[in-house]
């Protein structure tokens, strides 16, 4: 069936009302750091998965429960640590005795099974053990035994990362890395915001989160996000930045050449495109423009870029190696 434009307008209206409400009720337990917020949003209406990179203290755990709680979800968090085993992640299956006297194995659904899970400091689990995410994140359940089992939707995976203490860590493969739709970075607050949060914290007061969405509502602003349409001249901005990630291409601009070993997969272009349509929604607009998608190549891009010998000796950030794709493939739609 034809939507008409009042159809359309009406479905981008709802969905700049949950979006909004979101972000109102987190701001008022998460203080300041707006970008961030919507950036994670972004990512959860998205169906994406995000790594959040941040010192300890910042707050990283309390936005992400706060965004569960404000929909009404289950939230689950894992501590990550190096003896947790990948059963701890997917479940295992256990001997019961049935009420007929017999015994069989019956699957024990392990924290992964839940609407949003929290995943701290992913980083210090062993190997084989963030192996055990990566069904989880790409194919949305866990095989255990030989079965598998589908996790319900949404569903979505905000693993946190602690960037300066590196001992007893191991760092995330790239194929890992790579299924993370959004890698996110928490500032330390500014003075303003730093006296904002004491005031809430130290205090008798408790916050009380308005949860007025569910699982319904999640899954009908994802149907609607992926009905945006994508405008030729965001397609093609999104196809330039992609290719001028990877050194040896044409596009490349100077700093991938002399500071990249590998550029961005397709999974970077989805997840721009997507999230380009999600901002394009917000503007309350039912098409993707080439601003949009330029906005989201930060977090997109950021941890899909790898650095060269000459890149991390210079501590050329990707973040500067970022903007300067986004400088060189230029346009607007």
């Amino acid at each position: 069936m034809m939507q008409t434009p009042a159809d359309i307008e009406a479905q981008a209206a709802i969905f700049r009302e949950v979006f909004e409400h979101l972000r109102d009720e987190i701001g008022r337990v998460f203080v300041g750091q707006r970008s961030l917020v919507d950036h994670l949003l972004l990512c959860f209406f998205c169906q994406g998965h995000a790594l959040i990179e941040g010192a300890p203290g910042l707050g990283k755990t309390v936005l992400v429960r706060t965004l569960g709680e404000a929909l009404n979800l289950s939230f689950s968090r894992i501590q990550c640590t190096p003896d947790l085993m990948p059963a701890d992640v997917t479940g295992t299956n256990l001997l019961a005795e049935t009420p007929q006297g017999l015994r069989e194995f019956s699957f024990r659904r392990g924290p992964i099974f839940a609407n949003v899970v929290l995943a701290d400091e992913i980083n210090r689990a062993t190997p084989r053990t963030q192996a055990a995410f990566l069904e989880a994140l790409q194919e949305r359940h866990v095989t255990v035994f030989g079965v598998t089992h589908l996790i319900e939707e949404p569903f979505a995976v905000f693993a946190t990362q602690n960037p300066i203490e590196m001992e007893g860590t191991y760092p995330l493969p790239e194929a890992q890395l790579d299924r993370f739709f959004f890698k996110l970075t928490v500032q330390t607050p500014s003075v303003a915001d730093l006296a904002e949060i004491l005031a809430r914290t130290t205090g008798t007061g408790a916050v009380r989160i308005a949860a007025r969405h569910g699982a319904a509502t999640v899954r009908a602003m994802t149907d609607v996000i992926k009905q945006v349409a994508v405008s030729p001249p965001a397609l093609d901005r999104v196809l330039r930045i992609i290719s001028a990630t990877h050194p040896g291409a044409e596009e490349a601009p100077p700093i991938v050449r002399k500071y990249v070993q590998y550029g961005a997969s397709p999974r970077a272009a989805q997840a721009m495109i997507l999230a380009g349509k999600a901002m394009a929604l917000l503007d309350g607009r039912y098409h993707v423009a080439a601003e949009d998608v330029a906005q989201v190549a930060l977090p997109a891009l950021n941890h899909r870029i790898i650095r060269n010998f000459h890149g991390e000796m210079e501590q050329v950030s990707t973040g500067a190696i970022v903007e300067g794709i986004v400088a060189a493939t230029g346009g607007n739609g």
